[in-house]
Order: C-alpha cells, then sequence, then structure tokens
C-alpha cells in the first residue's frame, strides 16, 4: 500500500483531530485540535476541496476566540470576583 504526501496529510489531520478529545484540558484540546485542523485545511488546499477549507478554517477562527480574546474576558472577571 502507498501513500502520497496528499493522503499522508489527511491521515495526520485525523489523527490530531481525534486526539485532541482526549484531552481533559480545555485550553489544551483546543490547541491540539487548532493544529489538527490546520493539517485539515493544508489538506483541504491540496485536494481543492473548499467545503474542508472553509470549515477547518472556521473552527480555528472559533479556537483562536477562545485561546486568546475570550481568556481575556475570563481575566477581567476574575480579577474583579478577587477585589
Amino acid at each position: 500500500m502507498e501513500f502520497d504526501t496528499t493522503e499522508l496529510i489527511g491521515y495526520v489531520a485525523s489523527g490530531v483531530v481525534l486526539l485532541s478529545f482526549f484531552m481533559k484540558d480545555i485550553r489544551v484540546l483546543r490547541m491540539v485540535n487548532s493544529v489538527g485542523c490546520s493539517f485539515f485545511v493544508l489538506y483541504g488546499v491540496l485536494l481543492g476541496s473548499i467545503p474542508i477549507i472553509i470549515t477547518n478554517v472556521a473552527i480555528l477562527l472559533v479556537n483562536f476566540y477562545y485561546l486568546f480574546l475570550k481568556k481575556n474576558e475570563v481575566q477581567i472577571v476574575d480579577e474583579k470576583i478577587t477585589k
């Protein structure tokens, strides 16, 4: 059985996304999931598949929002509660 590069990237993407669901810490889950989604975006580009690209870019944006933007809101609330 012979794998081409595109197929291998697809398998890596699937494996990393699957691995992310075993994470107990939501931040780690989102980071690992983002790596998998990045591989899926590359896979979609190599295949020329717009639905794969759009879906995974959207998931990347959601992960980015919760990892970096929403995080700041949570810290502000925590600071107000502790004062």
